[in-house]
């Protein structure tokens, strides 16, 4: 249910208005039918972070003089990236997937994209457009990582990052900006957060489950409530950060009374780093990590992660990564959180 509406926003975002959809201008001709292009029988792969994935795209016949050519909409301007081009026998790589591409080549019809390494800045729509004269046609595919959005705000309060430095934050954090749908699909899971936060193309929103006072008035519906497009230089809020599981990786608690210097030094002692708030969401999210006990994580926070809510674990009713926020570095109360990549 949840990959259906998540689907359903990404068609949304690029939809044109409803009307259009159902009513053709007079005269007008039906969309082309595709010829060369096999229409592929899932246009959503899934797959993690880490991991080699495949776009199928394959013809039914080679015309003659043609040109085959990937590319990928670019969630944060709208805007189409040439990715590889290609005519059959020779083909040129472009922008910063350039490395991590290349062309499936099973048969001589397959000119199907496989990307390695898959990073959380791959999700998204992806393009393979036969450029034949005349007859050109396309076909639209989406790259689907399972993961998990985070409020962020820093050590000094909230509200706090232009746009450049909430996406600076968050890539700190080993994530990324959240896509408006992936906002979304938290939210519909249950993601309830009172602060606005910066989402990848440059908007402000924030999620409610539960409506109140402080947070728009109980007349308010649920819902993903928005400030729309923000200046971003001037204007100030949190983030809503993105991540996925990294294959091979691991996040595990030390216990102890470290202070934030010490802990470090306890990772680093079994070969490891203080874990990232984006990790330790990550873990949690898709290891069922649970403890109740608070540990240092490498931004100066500390936090717990609770997958079975129990009352002497915060007393909440819903699993999540609880937060003691930022205390004095000096402090040795706490624990730390290690991670270990592949």
């Amino acid at each position: 249910m949840h990959q259906i509406l998540l689907l359903s926003s990404l068609w949304l975002l690029a939809a044109p208005p409803i009307s259009s959809i159902f009513q053709r201008p007079t005269g007008s001709p039906a969309p082309p039918h595709l010829q060369y292009l096999l229409e592929p029988i899932h246009t959503t792969v899934h797959t993690q972070r880490g991991a080699t994935a495949t776009l199928p795209c394959v013809l039914r016949a080679l015309p003659s003089n043609y040109r085959v050519k990937w590319s990928k909409v670019e969630p944060a301007n709208y805007r189409e990236n040439i990715i590889i081009i290609t005519n059959g026998l020779y083909h040129k790589n472009y922008g910063p997937l350039s490395p991590r591409v290349s062309l499936r080549h099973s048969h001589r019809y397959d000119a199907s994209l496989t990307i390695t390494d898959v990073a959380l800045e791959d999700e998204g729509r992806y393009r393979c457009q036969l450029v034949n004269g005349l007859e050109d046609e396309s076909i639209s595919l989406t790259l689907h990582l399972e993961g998990v959005v985070f409020p962020y705000q820093p050590s000094n309060g909230r509200y706090k990052f232009n746009y450049h430095e909430a996406k600076r934050a968050c890539e700190q954090q080993d994530s990324r900006l959240a896509t408006y749908q992936q906002l979304y699909k938290a939210w519909t899971e249950g993601l309830d957060w009172c602060n606005a936060g910066w989402i990848l193309d440059g908007t402000v929103h924030y999620p409610i489950i539960n409506s109140r006072e402080p947070c728009g008035g109980r007349l308010l519906l649920p819902g993903v409530r928005t400030y729309g497009a923000r200046d971003k230089q001037k204007d100030r809020f949190d983030a809503f950060c993105f991540t996925s599981a990294l294959q091979g990786s691991q996040v595990y608690f030390i216990r102890g009374h470290l202070n934030f210097k010490e802990a470090g030094q306890a990772c680093r002692n079994h070969g490891a780093a203080m874990a990232k708030v984006g990790q330790l969401y990550s873990a949690w999210k898709f290891s069922q990590l649970d403890r109740c006990d608070g540990g240092w994580l490498a931004d100066g926070s500390v936090r717990y992660p609770i997958a079975t809510p129990r009352q002497r674990c915060g007393g909440l009713p819903d699993p999540g990564v609880r937060s003691f926020g930022f205390p004095s570095k000096e402090l040795r109360t706490y624990g730390t959180y290690c991670f270990a990549g592949k």
